[in-house]
């Protein structure tokens, strides 16, 4: 089977895993997020060894964070399932919209000395297409006003965790965080975009902005 069919059919398999989740939410949407939290911490600790216990406790919170934002999400926000499928269309359609326009379009890199496979084309197309979707989301589910705008921003975001990976990556001299995920490499490489995502929204929420 090629890369990219076992690529395609990982990622199909999670997308199913996360949406049964968030349309559950409760018990489910938990055991899902305390899973993926101690993968990422896991991983987190292996690109990180050796660099100090500053960086065990900081990957441990932002693991930590990241998962009950996005049970807070889930459980405290006024339409908590739009939202947290919000979250994942912000994510999904930046990390697609970025490939795409990357590939077809090509250009300056972002940072070359963080991943040289990311451009400006790619950002402003993950960019584009978070807006669209997001945008097109929450129209049709009726969340609130302010989320429209908040979709570029946190599609930024989501790109921001990305490179912050890369460069742990790039430092440890990995290519990936993990071999879990087959043809993605680790958890950690795959939520990397998820993770701020998911607390800035939680953040959202308190604050009244969705």
């Amino acid at each position: 089977m090629s890369e990219l069919l076992v690529r395609t059919a990982t990622g199909v398999v999670m997308a199913v895993v996360a949406l049964f989740a968030a349309f559950q939410g409760g018990y489910a949407l938990a055991v899902l997020a305390a899973a993926a939290a101690t993968a990422v911490f896991y991983e987190w600790t292996r690109l990180a060894k050796g660099w100090g216990a500053a960086w065990y406790i900081g990957g441990f919170a932002y693991a930590l964070l990241a998962a009950l934002s996005l049970l807070w999400v889930r459980e405290r926000a006024e339409d908590g399932r739009s939202l947290l499928l919000w979250i994942f269309i912000i994510v999904w359609a930046t990390d697609i919209g970025a490939y795409v326009s990357g590939r077809s379009i090509g250009g300056p890199k972002l940072a070359p000395a963080i991943s040289p496979g990311k451009t400006w084309a790619g950002f402003y197309g993950g960019v584009a297409a978070a807006t669209l979707f997001g945008g097109a989301w929450v129209l049709t589910t009726g969340l609130y006003w302010l989320v429209l705008l908040l979709a570029p921003l946190f599609s930024v975001a989501s790109q921001g965790g990305d490179l912050f990976e890369s460069w742990m990556k790039r430092r440890a001299g990995v290519k990936d965080s993990g071999r879990l995920l087959p043809g993605h490499g680790g958890v950690f490489d795959r939520l990397d975009g998820l993770l701020p995502v998911a607390i800035l929204t939680a953040l959202a929420v308190i604050a009244g902005m969705a």
